[in-house]
């Protein structure tokens, strides 16, 4: 086999060599051989070869067009042709996966020798198949400053092109786009910087190759400097030899010196390589033969871009072109016109000595290697079942969100204003131009703060559009999406001037962050990009590029991509990076280390409490090491009515979380302050406790529940008189009397409070001091907080922790600041209130006192609340800012009696750390381990151990707070113990 793989190497080397236009490399320098000569089965070839006439190996160097979603007269007719004269493949254009796998079993069943089969897949193969994974294009790649993701994404495309049969891809596009005009090129190329370009190239063809896929380097000799398409016309390229050489050629020459397998040779006038009239390079024998074979010493497959374009049709015939492509050195005839004619024509070209038959045999011989190489040599038939989910896996969304994650460009910051830092200082609005509803660049900006969202549709009338430019001054900061656009540089890639002009007066009246979701060069169109306080490349209006151009605007991913082109006068090259993750990014599974089928399980278990009838609808997030990785909602917001479905911007009453996230979180604050101290005596606080039996209280063992308090006081009870609210006690109209808001038309008496308080003063203590979970120390703690800082427990709360974290739903009183029916109901409360209890705190409780107490009253939803908790994960630092010190955490989160079976920490409840008693989590989560349930059906848990986040917000006790089903099936424990057996490192 050794002696064949030589003899094959060398007539290959000997091939005639009298067109050399230009002087051949040095003969020290490496010849590196395609894969396909190193690693087939010569013998297969052999015996192939042998079978086939003279015509049936002219008919191996022809490849045709197929399509999947035509009609039988047009399968019939490549049927034909394969039966007829032999053809050596096919390339597939616009159809299905299913289809296209259908045709080609059809297809290579009636073929004498397997076909090559191939596809323009520059993206994937959806840039030709519909239901298939889409890549970023290649000017967005451009911008990754990590190859090791192009060759993976290489790879995937490649194990994608051989679940339906390909085993050619004509990519990677390796052109220099160094005319911003271009129209065919153009977002095809990985840019203007031939290092980067060759090195992308590099990475891609290898990790195609790697699977045995053949790569094909196009379009040589280079047709990134043209500004026309010679799909088209001929395009003239008026560039001397050593700037083509120097620039145009190395990426070619690099691949080459790679192994890459095919070339693809372009429809391109070029004077300064070939002087003939109407001469495209792809049947020039000077460039294809001279220059390419025995220059570069490229010893691949040679393809012509198809002879059907205006490039080459336009001067030449059907037939004729054939065999000019061929004596230009071509091995492979793409998209023929007329294949019978041309298989005519070069048989007369080889009777009048114009080609040879060894010639013939030489490219037919390299043909059968390739497919030898490819897997060609044993037929094998493609299984359509199971196709699209083959296609469409896990492993090319893991590589697309890493693409897409690393190519966001960060053009200008002024003034650093990307992260945005200081939420709770700033009011801010969105605009999506080119767009009539909020999108998903909308969508994720107001998943770290809710903002007011603007659209401008296209064709929106010049009146409206200098109308919303006046109300948009009162905003502090706008973020201005520019969507909807297309790779035409004629058509200023789908961005009207009205569209810029926008940007440009916007940008005069107040400060704007511009987000282009296009092609780099509208860059050149926007004269005002100086005016912008940033400006971001995102180069794709796709899902992923404005699912992750917005999380880098609050630095939730970091800034890492550089432009691959000069544009709007910055060079190729400029990319602010920012390195620092500062808020929690939304990603998938994972890229958090988390197996996503297991993690799934998640939807059976919420679902079934659904229809056990454990609650009618619930939210649970999951984030790990900074990531938010579940963020799902499931059924509706009562029982009766589907009219409600629950959605992620629903917002829950945590009921007993507001121990942890106001009340803890505040004292906490006021420690560091040296304004609390939880080793003194309650009195020492509250001089109304004096000479009562809580005086002498312990604050930690308030904190810890074994201060031998009441679990609590129904207060309500005493204000009810035959079933009915007392009128000297309530009221249906606030007044200075009645001013507090117990429920939408019911007020209650000022005074009361005061009776509240005094009722828990006088509460009888419990004999035993052990413990015992009880809500009373935490109305006590809401009047330290309020004394010792001299605000409103809220108001305390909400500026120290919620609105600078950008928990815009974390709060007290949700129906003051949103819709009711964001929020779920809760109880049915037939004894007190009376009716359904919805946008108000169900425990009656912290309604009596106004809805804002230290054990109940706060709503969430789960990402809001997931932010504290990542907070309190993360050693008390979020989003570039400190609120408290690491110390100060592990202080109040730390297990504080656990030698005398108390598991909590100081207003953090712990997991139970042996199986003898039940615990609020699963077995699985770690001792170090914080967070608190809530009676409403809630949880927020962190684990540092594991970095890890778990929200559970239901709303079990709608309509009926007697249903326990919740908690006796267990299924916030079963969801957290899927979450740890998910982490893939366990």
């Amino acid at each position: 086999m050794i002696l064949r793989i030589a003899l094959i190497t060398l007539t290959l080397l000997t091939l005639n060599t009298k067109l050399i236009c230009v002087k051949p490399q040095s003969d020290d320098k490496k010849v590196i051989l395609p894969p396909f000569y190193t690693n087939s089965d010569t013998l297969w070839v052999d015996s192939v070869m042998k079978s086939l006439t003279p015509d049936e190996r002219i008919g191996q160097l022809f490849m045709i067009a197929a399509y999947s979603n035509k009609d039988k007269q047009h399968e019939d007719y490549i049927e034909k042709i394969i039966k007829e004269n032999a053809i050596g493949g096919l390339i597939f254009m616009q159809g299905g996966p299913s289809r296209e796998a259908n045709l080609t079993n059809k297809y290579q069943a009636v073929s004498k020798v397997p076909l090559m089969i191939s596809i323009d897949g520059e993206w994937g193969l959806s840039m030709r198949l519909d239901s298939t994974p889409k890549y970023p294009r290649q000017i967005m790649l451009g911008a990754i400053q990590n190859d090791e993701l192009i060759y993976e994404m290489g790879k995937q495309i490649a194990m994608e092109c051989k679940r339906v049969g390909i085993n050619i891809n004509f990519a990677p596009v390796i052109d220099i786009n160094n005319n911003p005009k271009n129209p065919v090129i153009n977002s095809r190329s990985f840019g203007e910087n031939k290092y980067n370009v060759a090195s992308k190239g590099t990475a891609y063809m290898k990790g195609m190759q790697d699977q045995n896929v053949l790569a094909t380097g196009k379009h040589f000799p280079g047709h990134g400097d043209t500004n026309s398409d010679s799909h088209l016309a001929l395009p003239l390229i008026s560039q001397s030899y050593n700037r083509l050489d120097s620039l145009e050629l190395y990426p070619f020459k690099q691949l080459i010196n790679s192994g890459l397998g095919s070339i693809m040779t372009a429809h391109l006038k070029i004077p300064a390589l070939d002087t003939t009239p109407n001469l495209a390079a792809s049947i020039s024998p000077k460039i294809v033969h001279g220059l390419l074979k025995d220059t570069l010493q490229f010893k691949g497959l040679i393809f012509t871009d198809a002879l059907n374009m205006k490039g080459v049709s336009d001067y030449f015939p059907p037939g004729v072109v054939d065999v000019k492509a061929l004596l230009a050195g071509n091995d492979i005839l793409l998209f023929s016109g007329n294949v019978p004619k041309a298989i005519e024509e070069i048989k007369n070209a080889i009777t009048n000595g114009e080609i040879s038959q060894k010639e013939i045999d030489d490219r037919c011989r390299k043909i059968l290697l390739f497919k030898s190489w490819t897997g060609l040599k044993n037929k094998q038939i493609i299984n359509t079942e199971n196709l699209y989910y083959d296609l469409n896996s896990v492993q090319s969304d893991i590589i697309n969100h890493k693409l897409v994650k690393s190519a966001i460009t960060l053009v200008t910051n002024r003034d650093s204003i990307i992260p945005i830092q200081n939420l709770d200082t700033l009011k801010i609005a969105t605009v999506a131009v080119n767009e009539s509803k909020q999108n998903t660049f909308q969508n994720y900006l107001n998943l770290y703060l809710e903002v007011s969202n603007f659209q401008i549709p296209k064709n929106n009338p010049t009146a409206k559009t200098n109308a919303l430019i006046d109300s948009l001054k009162i905003f502090d900061l706008v973020i201005v999406g520019i969507h909807n656009s297309n790779n035409s540089p004629a058509k200023n890639f789908g961005i009207s001037k009205d569209n810029l002009d926008f940007i440009n007066q916007l940008s005069e009246k107040t400060k704007v962050i511009v987000d282009f979701f296009a092609n780099p060069y509208i860059l050149d169109s926007f004269s005002g990009i100086n005016n912008a306080s940033a400006v971001i490349m995102s180069y794709e209006d796709s899902e992923l590029a404005q699912m992750y151009s917005a999380q880098l605007i609050f630095g939730g991913i970091p800034a890492l991509g550089k432009l691959p082109v000069s544009a709007g006068g910055f060079g190729e090259g400029t990319g602010i990076i920012l390195e620092k993750q500062l808020r929690l990014e939304y990603t998938i599974p994972e890229l958090a280390d988390i197996d996503r089928i297991k993690l799934e399980k998640i939807d059976s278990i919420a679902i079934n409490g659904i229809r056990e009838g454990a609650y009618p609808g619930c939210q649970i997030l999951v984030a790990k090491d900074g990531k938010v990785i579940f963020n799902k909602s499931f059924g509706y917001q009562t029982f009766e009515s589907k009219k409600y479905p629950i959605t992620n911007d629903n917002i829950y009453d945590l009921a007993s979380i507001t121990k942890m996230v106001s009340t803890t979180a505040s004292l906490m604050k006021l420690y560091e302050e040296d304004k609390f101290d939880f080793n003194k005596k309650l009195g020492e606080y509250l001089t109304y406790l004096d000479s009562s039996d809580k005086a002498d209280i312990l604050i930690k063992d308030v904190l810890t529940h074994q201060a031998q308090l009441s679990p609590w006081i129904p207060f309500w009870m005493k204000t009810v008189k035959d079933k009915a609210l007392k009128t000297d006690l309530y009221s249906t109209k606030e007044s200075s009397v009645f001013p507090l808001l117990v429920y939408p038309n019911i007020y209650i008496k000022k005074e009361y409070t005061d009776s509240m308080y005094f009722r828990i003063r006088d509460s009888k203590l419990l004999e035993k001091k052990e413990y015992k979970y009880s809500d009373l120390g935490f109305y006590l703690f809401q009047r330290i907080v309020e004394q010792q800082s001299g605000e409103k427990l809220d108001v305390f709360a909400s500026k120290n922790f919620y609105s600078p974290l950008g928990a815009s739903t974390l709060g007290y009183n949700p129906a003051d600041r949103f819709p009711v029916l964001r929020m779920p109901p809760t109880q049915f409360d037939a004894d007190y209130r009376k009716q359904l209890i919805q946008g108000y705190v169900h425990d009656p409780g912290a309604a009596m006192i106004g809805g804002v107490a230290g054990h109940a009253g706060t709503f969430s939803n789960a990402n809001d609340l997931a932010k504290l908790m990542q907070m309190l994960l993360q050693k008390g630092s979020y989003g570039g800012k400190k609120y408290f010190n690491p110390e100060t955490i592990e202080l109040f989160t730390k297990c504080q009696y656990c030698d005398i079976d108390n598991r909590r920490g100081l207003g953090f409840d712990k997991p139970e750390q042996t199986g003898l008693k039940p615990s609020p989590v699963c077995r699985l989560a770690s001792p170090n381990s914080f967070g608190h349930t809530g009676f409403t059906g809630t949880i927020a848990w962190a684990d540092p151990d594991e970095n890890l986040v778990y929200i559970f917000l239901s709303n079990r006790i709608c309509p009926d707070q007697e249903n326990k089903k919740l908690i006796k099936m267990n299924i916030r424990e079963k969801i957290q113990e899927v979450i740890y057996n998910s982490i893939k490192s366990k």
